[in-house]
C-alpha cells in the first residue's frame, strides 16, 4: 500500500515537472520564433497591398503652346502655330509597400517605409478644351505637338505638386495607415513604429 502511494506521488511529481518544462520551453520558444514568423507574415501582408495611394491631388490647369520656325534666331513670318488648352488632372501619390522592411524585437514591430512617389497621373479627357488654335500651312499643328506638350505639362504639374509638399504628406499619411493596419493584426502587447 505504501509502495503504491509512493509510486503515485512520484508519478504525479514527474507529471508536474514535465508540464512545467513543457510550458517553460513553449514560452521560451515562442519569444524567439514568433518574432521571426511575425516579421515575415507582416511583410507578406504589406507586399500583398503593393502600392498604397495615400493622397490624391486634383487640379485644373491652363497652358499655352506656341511654336514657329526660325532662321538663325529670326522668326519666319506665317510659320507660327499654337493653342491654349485647359484641362483637369489628378495625381495620386503614396508608397510601394513591396519595398517595406519589417523587423520585430521583443514586443516591438518596426516598419521602414520607402520614400513616397507619384503612383499615377491622369488627365480627364472630357475636361480638355482647346482655345485660340492657330496653325500655318508652313508649320501645321501635328498630333506630336499635342503629345509633347501634354508630356511637358504633366511633368510641370507633378513638380508643382511636389513643391507644395505632396510627397511629404503622402509619406505621413501612408505611415499612419500602415501603423493602423499593423495594429489591427497584432495584439495589444505589441507596439508599432513606422519610420
Amino acid at each position: 500500500m505504501k509502495k503504491a502511494k509512493r509510486i503515485g506521488i512520484a508519478a504525479a511529481a514527474l507529471a508536474a515537472v514535465c508540464l512545467i518544462c513543457f510550458f517553460v520551453g513553449r514560452s521560451a520558444g515562442r519569444s524567439d520564433g514568433i518574432s521571426n514568423i511575425d516579421a515575415v507574415v507582416l511583410e507578406n501582408k504589406l507586399t500583398e497591398i503593393s502600392e498604397l495611394a495615400s493622397i490624391t491631388y486634383s487640379y485644373t490647369n491652363m497652358a499655352e503652346f506656341e511654336n514657329s520656325k526660325d532662321f538663325y534666331g529670326i522668326k519666319l513670318p506665317f510659320t507660327t502655330k499654337g493653342f491654349i488648352i485647359t484641362y483637369d488632372g489628378e495625381i495620386k501619390a503614396g508608397v510601394n509597400l513591396s519595398q517595406a522592411e519589417v523587423k520585430t524585437a521583443g514586443h516591438k514591430i518596426t516598419i521602414t517605409l520607402p520614400d513616397a512617389q507619384i503612383l499615377s497621373h491622369q488627365i480627364d479627357e472630357d475636361s480638355l478644351e482647346i482655345f485660340d488654335e492657330t496653325t500655318s500651312i508652313f508649320n501645321p499643328l501635328k498630333v506630336a505637338d499635342y503629345n509633347r506638350f501634354n508630356k511637358d505639362q504633366k511633368a510641370a504639374m507633378e513638380q508643382k505638386a511636389i513643391d507644395k509638399g505632396l510627397l511629404a504628406t503622402a509619406k505621413k499619411k501612408a505611415a499612419a495607415a500602415v501603423e493602423g493596419f499593423i495594429q489591427q493584426l497584432a495584439d495589444e502587447n505589441w507596439t508599432v513604429e513606422v519610420v
